[in-house]
């Protein structure tokens, strides 16, 4: 039975690593994997996967308005699709998440997500949000504090190194980010609790 997946961390687990790994398993078995990433990752308009550790590969991209079960079902009407695999799952939105869930569910295609828990202020992102309430399967992936605690939490920070808490909650720029536990989160962050959306 086909089930939806969701794999979470915070930031520099290896989530992609493990996308990418799990795809070329796929592949050399003979089987066909589909591999989405979000636009917000596009690199001159084509989607790519890209781990740490330095390999990478091409993906189609989604952004809010594809209809991830259509774009699916089409793929499936030309040949046989064995898995779907979805970096950056935390931004999906609602209905994407479902549409996932219909694919597991009608299509019979195991669907595996990949994607982040909570944002720098230590909120659900929406996609996540859905992925925590309806997935079949859920998996943390460690990684750890600077403490060696395990990391729970991120913070974003301003060029100069600041610790930021406030501003829009999607940011691309990897490099502004620093996974923590919870502890030293809430030492990064200067105050408890962070105020929650309105």
């Amino acid at each position: 039975m086909a089930k939806l997946y969701f794999s979470y961390s915070t930031m520099n687990a290896g989530k992609s690593t493990l996308l990418l790994q799990a795809a070329y398993n796929y592949r050399e078995r003979g089987m066909r994997p589909l591999l989405f990433t979000s636009a917000k990752y596009a690199e001159g308009g084509v989607g790519r996967i890209h781990s740490r550790i330095g390999i990478s590969e091409v993906a189609e991209l989604y952004d809010e308005s594809v209809d991830l079960y259509q774009v699916i079902k089409d793929h499936i009407a030309e040949a046989k699709v064995d898995c779907v695999f979805v970096d950056e799952a935390q931004f999906l939105n609602y209905d994407q998440v479902w549409q996932l869930a219909r694919v597991a569910d009608r299509l019979k295609v195991p669907v595996m997500c990949f994607g982040l828990r909570t944002d720098f202020r230590g909120q659900l992102f929406p996609g996540s949000s859905e992925l925590l309430a309806i997935a079949d399967t859920l998996r943390e992936i460690r990684t750890i504090c600077t403490c060696g605690a395990k990391a729970t939490m991120v913070v974003r920070q301003s060029l100069d190194g600041r610790v930021l808490t406030e501003g829009e909650q999607v940011s691309v720029e990897k490099s502004a980010y620093v996974s923590l536990c919870r502890k030293h989160w809430e030492e990064a962050i200067g105050r408890w609790p962070v105020k929650g959306p309105e």
